[in-house]
């Protein structure tokens, strides 16, 4: 098979996997005259596909052959697709090719599992290897691990990488065992307490000064929305531990969507994308606007309301607390009224200090009246009891009717 078909093939089959953002990669260069590419704190884009999505990183597997049978995976071993390998030679070519065609700023390299997790991070690490040794490549490079392979292995991945990866694919152990038997939950977040210890030590030789060491910046994972019975709150326990016991950079959700040929035992419809949409403005709550998981879903609401936002779901259950007066009210407290993101926050704050708040103020900062008005009060107003009432809001930001099909 020739290098175009394998990219044919491997490029595609990669592209079910969401966590591959390049942002917190340290800043390199080779404007010195030395080395290959580039790799700046949050990606530069140098293409677009037809449908207008944004490339900078060439995204791949080294095989789509793999010894697992994850049954919400179109990779796995009883599925009936077309295989390909490329050897990690293979893989520094395309790289750099791509690179100098100025296609690319980094590489995104995943893999199936070929005869051991091991021999399979082994060709990982030798690609990245690699282009960092051999051909001093100073763009960005995300190495999706394996938690099966051993400890060495994976911190060689670390060594090379600017992001690595350990998808956790579900919540529980309880439906890996069903739909994913090879894999272990508590496996994977041994592997991700290692990650992070050495990821806590490369940053405090950084603070020491350590400006040659080459280590990885952070570790992400994936779950899949919507393959099993895993309720929203299950999903945010899970992602609250990440971040507060293994310091993830990110958790990306992907809603699960029907494959070619699919197990019997796998849902036939496709998760709601809003369903995926809900669970980021969740997970945004929790990381940048202080919020807990048990105040997001309450344990009588173990799974987020569609309709409306999870900030707005939250201020409806909690009208007791509003409205603030934007006079005295906190930076927390104001982080958490429907309509304020922390940058308009910070403007208030700063504002307040040489003025008494009006609407007109609100709105010369762009903050959306419509939204913020029940939950604020200000110099010149002051909303009513009733514009609190549950109905009144929700029929304010209900969604537009739409006109059925008449044909399906």
């Amino acid at each position: 098979m020739n290098l175009h078909d394998k990219l044919a093939i491997l490029a595609d089959a990669a592209k079910y996997d969401a966590s591959c953002a390049s942002s917190g990669a340290q800043r390199r260069d080779s404007k010195n005259g030395t080395g290959v590419g580039s790799a700046g704190g949050m990606g530069i884009c140098h293409s677009y596909a037809p449908d207008g999505r944004c490339i900078s990183l060439l995204k791949l597997l080294l095989t789509n052959r793999c010894i697992y049978d994850c049954h919400y995976c179109i990779n796995r071993r009883s599925s009936n697709v077309r295989r390909a390998a490329f050897t990690p030679d293979e893989v520094v070519r395309l790289t750099l090719d791509f690179y100098k065609r100025n296609y690319i700023e980094g590489l995104f390299l995943s893999s199936g599992i070929t005869r051991s997790a091991d021999h399979t991070m082994e060709q990982l690490v030798e690609v990245a290897r690699t282009l960092r040794e051999t051909h001093d490549f100073r763009g960005y490079i995300h190495l999706k691990t394996i938690p099966e392979a051993s400890p060495e292995l994976i911190e060689k991945a670390a060594k090379y990488a600017d992001r690595i990866s350990l998808n956790l694919e579900l919540p529980v152990q309880t439906s890996l065992d069903r739909l994913a038997p090879e894999k272990n939950l508590a496996r994977t977040k041994q592997a991700m307490g290692r990650i992070r210890l050495k990821l806590d030590d490369a940053a405090e030789r950084r603070k020491q000064g350590d400006r040659k060491l080459r280590h990885a910046t952070g570790q992400s994972t994936q779950v899949i929305v919507g393959a099993d019975a895993s309720t929203d709150a299950d999903f945010l326990t899970r992602s609250e531990e990440l971040y507060q016991s293994y310091r993830l950079r990110r958790v990306y959700y992907s809603a699960f969507s029907p494959i070619p040929e699919p197990s019997a035992i796998l849902p036939a419809k496709p998760a709601p994308l809003l369903r995926e949409h809900r669970l980021y403005q969740a997970d945004w709550l929790m990381r940048f606007y202080g919020f807990q998981r048990s105040e997001i879903t309450p344990l009588d609401q173990p799974n987020l309301a569609l309709h409306i936002d999870p900030k707005l779901a939250w201020a409806l259950r909690n009208r007791a607390l509003f409205p603030l007066d934007l006079r005295t009210a906190t930076r927390e407290q104001l982080l958490r009224v429907p309509g304020l993101g922390p940058r308009n926050v910070e403007r208030i704050l700063d504002l307040r200090r040489h003025t008494f708040i009006r609407l007109d103020d609100l709105r010369r900062l762009r903050v959306p009246l419509g939204k913020v008005r029940p939950f604020l009060a200000t110099a010149d107003h002051r909303p009513s009891l009733t514009e609190l009432e549950s109905d009144r809001i929700l029929a304010r930001f209900a969604p537009k009717p739409e006109q059925l099909e008449l044909f399906c």
